[in-house]
């Protein structure tokens, strides 16, 4: 059994959308940039490990393929792991014109191919960005782990890491440290069902 480790920039209100520039036209774009010191580059480094291989949505797949082909001494060996891209749409004829198919490129079509993979032999699975595709995976209980960096402002607006369909779920807190700009990195782990009860009783 592999393990799907979500990693997200967000804000307070759970806003994740175009955290790193102005992509999608968002008004906020970028918003995460004004926080990123040597502090917070090394937590997010640490969440690229080299011998993960990668579950993408359609759109970050885009960006990813269109970049990091070429350049990856910012990420060491990204473009030999298996990069796993969830769409209904795109096939490996289908890329922006001018753009080939990115080196161990596997695309899935639906959430059972997901739970396939997730049940296979191989290494634990990160997710970056992708919006869509992590809602899809909290919607249907398959995240083990959160590696969020929690940044201290408000948007009101954007697409949020947790939106309707997003099931209880228990996580248990296994490490955190913030940063001097105020971001909170903190790693979760899926812990069992919810549980209630009468606070003071």
């Amino acid at each position: 059994m592999r393990k799907i480790i979500v990693g997200s920039f967000i804000t307070l209100d759970g806003v994740m959308q175009a955290a790193g520039g102005p992509e999608e036209g968002f008004k906020y774009g970028g918003w995460s940039a004004p926080y990123y010191d040597e502090a917070l580059d090394t937590i997010a480094e640490k969440q690229k490990q080299p011998a993960t291989d990668l579950l993408l949505g359609r759109k970050t797949y885009e960006i990813f393929a269109s970049f990091f082909p070429d350049h990856e001494d910012i990420w060491p060996g990204v473009n030999d792991v298996t990069k796993y891209v969830m769409s209904n749409t795109l096939e490996n004829s289908d890329l922006p014109a001018g753009q080939t198919v990115w080196k161990s490129s596997v695309f899935l079509k639906s959430v059972d191919d997901i739970k396939k993979l997730k049940e296979s032999e191989g290494s634990d699975i990160h997710v970056h960005g992708s919006g869509n595709l992590v809602q899809t995976l909290l919607k249907h209980d398959l995240v083990d782990e959160l590696w969020l960096l929690i940044h201290p402002l408000t948007l009101g607006t954007g697409k949020k890491l947790f939106d309707e369909g997003t099931i209880p779920a228990a996580f248990t807190l296994v490490e955190s440290t913030t940063t001097p700009g105020g971001v909170i990195a903190a790693h979760y782990i899926r812990a069992g069902e919810v549980e209630t009860g009468l606070m003071g009783a």
